[in-house]
């Protein structure tokens, strides 16, 4: 048993412990009273000047000698500029509860009036702050083993109601290292210290201890695995190295011999069979059905291409700091889904993310639960028919020439527009070609889309069309005549406007494959469709349904961050469109990120073979159950033709024709250089019904730039013929990428 000697000594040491700091508000308080800069006191304190931000937003706390060296300022400051004598208790970071000679202390609890104050001030200061600047951290919370102390005011507020307390510091993590100290920068400004010395140990705490991930988004689902990205100089701590070798790079991994690699199986951890690569799964066995996986994102090997995460012209990830991306990839995680890879990736995995495939059901007779497939979700690999198929397929091998190219009649050909044409002589007397662009064009085809949930039926013997069965048809629509259709009662000159059936724009010359949207809209002009043959799906469902809503509502979140909101419209909404693209450049990456994902998880249902394995060899894409080039092959059909009957009705309405088209982007001639001096407008100045619309929303449209009429006739002849304006009349180079 201790004396009381000793006792008393070991409650002294903790009465004469380290004296607190001030708060982080009240050191940038005395550091402006001081008139001294943050690099300045970063040159002075022998740190950075981030390092200098981190304790004086919260998100770290100084550790020895520098500690003492800036209590000892901090202290001189606070006697030369006190605090003004109006700053009362209330402002205090904490409060006491009980009687003098007993204090508890507690977390604030400051007044309603008080509370609006502040977040009015923070809107005041988040408004004024450049873009580019790093947001204000909410909390920095050490680890159950960190080595740095806590500051009384740095508690991280309560998360959302109904928040997983499992997951309570956010989907992910920026993992840094500065000064020798490794910190993990989360989503809301949060930082934890990291006590780890190798990888290994780095995994097992994230695992125990970081408090990381992202619960299922559908109750059949599963928890998102945490996700830690490494800088450069968490690399260099960990043993990584800075960038792959040439080699390296040609596999797509570290080689089995490196020495972290040595240590992750050492440790009793194991890598998937892709290995240690840009995006890096490490796991140790399940514990029942909790899964104890960790996966690393390492931009540094190309884990964040900037085609999909970047700006391409003028990249910002490489530049920005550990606040920044946690707050980025955060926003997207948080909207989206955790990233499990390039944007693509992430879209097809949040395709089964929302509607997972299968489900636990109690058997009656025993009691246990076992394994049960959803009726709405892609369950299993049905076989595939000949005409969905690409090229190098399994399917066709030996059925056709080498280097033979497979006709319309051979296979189905369901793609977004590339069509341009000649401008009339009195088009050529507007001054301007406008550029509209179809906001998230691919996913606003998946909603309400019905596709095939099963494998296909042949039909044969002339079956007749039925517009509720998802799949392909072998018709011929070459019958069909568009020069003057009558809309609403107008008659329209189809002449000047592209066949609904093709890409190109071509009219059909004969028999071709057909997705049943195509077929569907053939019918819904009014002429007759006789089917030759057909693969049709018998189970049918809305399955991209919920994957549309949740790209959405995350669309539409960012849009409203950037400052455009669903209830401008006109000149408002392109007001607003100009100005948001300086507002917040993190938020505009997000942006781009969901758009992409957008894109990339329709592409991804028809992944073609990379150079993976030899033409006509299985590729692993195969073996998933969301390869279905059928889904594709109808969204995109639905983008074709809900662009061309727009174009129809807006052409009824206002006689105007586009003259290009690429993807989602449109062409049209005006006599002005806003999209208001072409499109539509009732007489109480509303979007005539059916015709394109300015606005936020998926399927709206939005102004992609403007050039003169003379300028296209000068590229024509550069080009010696005709070219497809609709690829370069942009005014912002990230806009009109088939998003």
């Amino acid at each position: 048993m201790p004396t009381e000697d000793e006792l008393f000594a070991a409650v002294d040491a903790l009465l004469e412990g380290e004296p607190e700091m001030p708060p982080p508000a009240e050191r940038t308080r005395l550091r402006e009273a001081a008139r001294i800069s943050q690099a300045r006191l970063a040159e002075a304190l022998r740190t950075s000047t981030q390092t200098v931000k981190n304790w004086e937003a919260g998100r770290s706390e100084p550790r020895p000698p520098r500690r003492q060296a800036y209590q000892r300022l901090l202290d001189g400051w606070a006697e030369k500029y006190p605090r003004p004598a109006d700053a009362d208790a209330a402002q205090l970071p904490w409060t006491f509860t009980g009687t003098p000679d007993r204090a508890e202390a507690r977390t604030p609890s400051p007044s309603a009036p008080q509370v609006a104050a502040v977040t009015a001030e923070e809107n005041a200061e988040s408004s004024a702050a450049p873009a580019t600047a790093s947001r204000p951290a909410r909390a920095t919370k050490p680890s159950s083993t960190s080595r740095r102390p806590a500051a009384r005011t740095a508690k991280k507020p309560a998360g959302p109601v109904g928040a997983d307390a499992r997951f309570e510091n956010g989907p992910l993590a920026v993992v840094d290292c500065e000064d020798g100290q490794v910190s993990a920068y989360c989503v809301g400004g949060l930082v934890l210290d990291v006590p780890a010395k190798s990888l290994p140990a780095l995994v097992d705490w994230t695992l125990t201890e970081a408090k990381l991930g992202q619960a299922r988004l559908h109750r059949n689902g599963r928890d998102a695995d945490p996700v830690l990205l490494l800088t450069p100089a968490a690399l260099e701590r960990y043993g990584l190295p800075a960038e792959l070798s040439q080699e390296e790079r040609r596999a797509g991994r570290l080689k089995d011999s490196h020495k972290v690699v040595k240590q992750i199986g050492k440790a009793g951890l194991q890598l998937t069979q892709r290995g240690f690569g840009s995006w890096t799964r490490v796991f140790r066995e399940p514990e029942g059905s909790k899964r104890r996986c960790v996966q690393l994102c390492i931009p540094a090997w190309g884990a964040l291409p900037v085609d999909d995460w970047d700006n391409k012209n003028d990249p910002l990830l490489p530049t920005m700091n550990g606040a920044d991306l946690a707050r980025f990839l955060g926003t997207y995680a948080d909207r989206v889904m955790t990233p499990r890879g390039t944007t693509a990736v992430t879209g097809l995995e949040l395709m089964t993310a929302l509607r997972p495939p299968t489900r636990a059901e109690k058997d009656p007779a025993t009691g246990e639960f076992k394994r049960a497939f959803n009726d709405d979700a892609l369950t299993q690999v049905y076989k595939v028919v000949d005409c969905e198929v690409p090229d190098e397929h399994p399917n066709l091998k030996g059925k056709y020439a080498r280097h033979h190219l497979r006709t319309p009649a051979e296979m189905l050909v369901e793609e977004p527009y590339d069509w341009c044409r000649q401008l009339t002589d009195e088009e050529c007397m507007q001054p301007y070609l406008v550029a509209i662009d179809v906001n998230m064009a691919f996913a606003a085809a998946a909603n309400g889309l019905t596709v095939g949930l099963n494998g296909p039926t042949h039909l044969t013997g002339n079956p007749k069309f039925d517009p509720s069965l998802p799949g392909s048809w072998l018709v011929d629509l070459s019958h069909v005549d568009l020069s003057h259709v009558q809309i609403n009662g107008r008659t329209v000159d189809g002449d000047r406007l592209p066949s609904p059936f093709t890409p190109k724009g071509d009219r059909p010359e004969g028999p071709a494959w057909y997705a049943t949207p195509t077929v569907a809209y053939a019918q819904e002009l009014g002429f007759e469709v006789a089917p030759i043959e057909a693969h049709v799906r018998t189970q049918t469902g809305r399955y991209l349904d919920p994957w549309y809503k949740r790209l959405r509502d995350a669309y539409v979140a960012t849009m409203a961050d950037l400052g455009v909101t669903t209830d401008l419209g006109g000149q408002q909404f392109l007001q607003a469109m100009t100005r948001s693209k300086q507002a917040d450049p993190t938020m505009a990456l997000v942006l781009k990120a969901i758009k992409a994902t957008a894109k990339g998880g329709i592409g991804k249902l028809r992944q073609r073979n990379r150079g993976q394995v030899p033409y006509y060899e299985p590729w692993p894409a195969l073996s998933r159950e969301t390869w279905r080039p059928d889904i594709r092959a109808a969204v995109l059909a639905t983008v074709r033709v809900s662009m061309h009957r727009k174009m129809m009705k807006t052409a009824a309405a206002a006689d105007v024709y586009p003259v290009a088209i690429g993807t989602d982007a449109l062409v049209y001639p005006s006599p002005g250089p806003s999209p208001l001096d072409f499109l539509p407008y009732t007489d109480e100045g509303k979007p005539v019904p059916g015709t394109f619309r300015l606005g936020v929303s998926p399927g709206m449209v939005k102004h992609q730039g403007t050039q003169t009429v003379l300028w296209a006739e000068e590229q024509f002849d550069a080009q010696g013929g005709v070219f497809n304006v609709a690829n370069l009349i942009k005014n912002d180079p990230t806009a009109g990428e088939g998003e």
